[in-house]
């Protein structure tokens, strides 16, 4: 055998949004994925490897939803480019599996035409094939595959039927090489375009007869969600809920966390050992990642609420409800989803962007992105409110501190709200683009599906736990360390050491807005990633407690910050652009690093000025 024949066959997995390509895609390939970025771009890349029942190895790529090969979005620019395999970095796909949602082939059909033209081998997939048949609609599957030239399969990824014919299908188009013909797609002109939505309609005409049963259920239910009051009221209640369930549901969880850690922090201090060394492990390293693990059950509730969303449907009537709101502020309809991921991570919120095809539109979204509440500031915001606002309940099922994270990721979103409307008077006047999205059908959300999916997050952030806030907090232990206070000395040792130093030289810029030199320390690492500042704050009030945790370091920020010093620590990390990782997705999205630089400055400067504002209130009422 050769090595050529080694190579596996390359399938691209193309599709409209919202067709359940990925759900097809998780189960053609299941746990055998790689996840990565395209060469040059930030558009996430996931391959996935099956075996087809006649033993043939093949890598499927699932490639970003879109609508023509005629790119409008830099999303629809990558799938375009994979398909017509002048991608840079990327082979050419040997054949191309077309996903579609089988209750609704108006779109898809002029897309399937495009990628027939472009002469690679072809496989239907029409997927929500249940669906379909619930509903009576009648397709001439045999019709349809003879007119288009390509084999038609039936599946329903939800429950993974139909996915083995899917795999024998891959196999036999392979066989037959002949069905590879030239490439005959081109960028086509109006009368091109009007030819092809001929086309697609006399296909839909000739084979797709009209359900026999339509599905009223979904139009009953959009009646109430997208009425303009009663959806927008239902819409504000399901945030509302996602940010008391982010703070109240998680609480037995992290109690066990927390206990976990100091359990084995209590251990390792009970060896014999140097004591150095003994520091090093329990206060920098279990201390410092504990502090931050801690808070992991909280952002597993916030992707939950956001994966089941999604999955559901709703999440693109939620973005036709904020339309009009986002419209008033400069924003896209789009810009909704975005915003929204945002919530979970600013990375992802920044990526998704590239969903909204005018350049200045998209521009504006990710400019404002960061100022979403990110599961980053969860740990921060936690630990200042736990500690500064006291734990009773101020209603039926509502918690003060709730309420007040609830302030929280309401202040993030009127100020995004506020800024795009700035951006979009100074940097780009005129009227923001129509805003057009197609629905998707209610679905019920897989159990497989949003296990995985949040299994991924977890695995996420528990590496970025160890890839980032473990190295930090030894760098953190060390300064905060060494030297050493000198023989006699009477001030608290971290005082003599280089942490100490470089928050008593800082301080004075930060002293008009509540900050002690602690604090300023624990910014400085936090830069890298916002929640390390928890962790960094542990460090420097706690070296050398075996015991260190989160419950103890809230007690002791209560007892040595004052109110008005806590409520401007939470103002300024509302704002404050503490994320290396963001900044650096941000210049690649936009190209430019002027782009960048005015964010961060921007977000700094509102930083700066939220706390002062915060603190002098706060002083002034008697708060200082």
């Amino acid at each position: 055998m050769n090595g050529a024949a080694l190579e596996p066959t390359r399938v691209a997995l193309v599709g409209n949004p919202n067709t359940g390509k990925t759900a097809l895609f998780n189960a053609l390939t299941g746990a055998r994925q790689k996840v990565a970025n395209y060469a040059g771009v930030t558009v996430e890349r996931k391959e996935g490897f099956l075996v087809t029942p006649g033993g043939r190895q093949v890598s499927v790529l699932d490639l970003p939803g879109t609508y023509s090969l005629r790119a409008r979005s830099p999303d629809e620019a990558v799938t375009r480019d994979a398909v017509l395999g002048r991608l840079v970095g990327e082979a050419e796909p040997d054949m191309i599996v077309a996903v579609a949602d089988a209750t609704n082939l108006r779109l898809v059909l002029r897309l399937i035409l495009e990628l027939k033209a472009v002469g690679r081998p072809l496989v239907l997939a029409l997927n929500m094939y249940d669906i379909a048949q619930r509903q009576g609609l009648r397709i001439d599957i045999e019709g349809l595959s003879r007119d288009l030239g390509c084999p038609i399969v039936t599946t329903v990824a939800t429950r993974k039927r139909g996915i083995t014919d899917l795999a024998a299908g891959i196999d036999a188009v392979m066989a037959d090489r002949q069905a590879v013909g030239p490439n005959l797609w081109r960028e086509p002109d109006a009368a091109e375009i009007r030819a092809a939505h001929r086309e697609a309609q006399r296909l839909l005409k000739t084979y797709i007869r009209p359900p026999e049963r339509p599905d009223t259920l979904t139009g009953r239910i959009d009646g109430v969600l997208l009425h303009p009051v009663a959806g927008l009221a239902i819409l504000f209640t399901l945030l509302f809920t996602m940010f008391q369930a982010v703070f109240t549901w998680a609480g037995p969880a992290q109690d066990t966390i927390e206990a976990g850690f100091a359990a084995l922090g209590g251990l390792v201090a009970g060896l014999p050992g140097d004591g150095l060394l003994e520091s090093l492990v329990v206060d920098g390293l279990i201390a410092g990642v504990g502090s931050v693990v801690v808070f992991l059950p909280q952002i597993l509730i916030l992707f939950l609420f956001i994966i089941l969303l999604e999955d559901f449907g709703y999440m693109a009537r939620a973005a036709f409800l904020m339309d009009r709101i986002m419209g008033g502020a400069g924003l896209h309809g789009r810009a909704f989803i975005p915003l929204l991921s945002s919530f979970a991570c600013a990375i992802p919120g920044v990526m998704a962007a590239r969903v909204i095809d005018q350049k200045r539109d998209r521009m504006t979204t990710i400019l404002v992105a960061p100022l979403m509440t990110c599961s980053a500031r969860i740990p921060v915001y936690t630990l200042i409110i736990s500690a500064f606002i006291p734990a009773q309940t101020v209603g039926p099922g509502l918690s003060l501190q709730g309420l007040v994270m609830f302030g929280l990721y309401a202040a993030g979103i009127v100020s995004a709200l506020a800024v795009s409307f700035v951006i979009r008077k100074v940097c780009w006047r005129g009227a923001v683009e129509p805003f057009l999205m197609e629905l998707p059908t209610y679905k019920l959300p897989s159990a497989a599906n949003v296990g995985r999916n949040l299994w991924l997050r977890a695995e996420i952030f528990l590496s970025r736990a160890g890839r980032i806030i473990l190295p930090l907090m030894v760098i953190v232990w060390a300064l905060s360390t060494f030297p050493g206070a000198p023989t006699g000395a009477t001030a608290p040792a971290i005082d003599y050491s280089f942490a100490g130093m470089i928050g008593h030289a800082i301080q004075p810029l930060f002293a008009p807005i509540g900050f002690n030199w602690q604090m300023v320390v624990a910014l400085i690492p936090g830069f890298a990633a916002r929640e390390v500042a928890v962790a960094a704050l542990g460090a420097v009030y706690a070296v050398g407690d075996a015991e260190a945790n989160v419950g103890a370091l809230g007690a002791t920020l209560a007892s040595q910050w004052s109110l008005a010093t806590g409520l401007s620590f939470l103002a300024w990390y509302i704002f404050a652009p503490q994320c290396a990782a963001t900044l650096g997705v941000v210049r690649r999205e936009t190209n430019s690093w002027g782009w960048t630089a005015l964010m961060f400055g921007y977000m700094l400067a509102l930083a700066y000025l939220a706390s002062f504002v915060v603190y002098r209130t706060t002083v002034a009422l008697g708060g200082g």
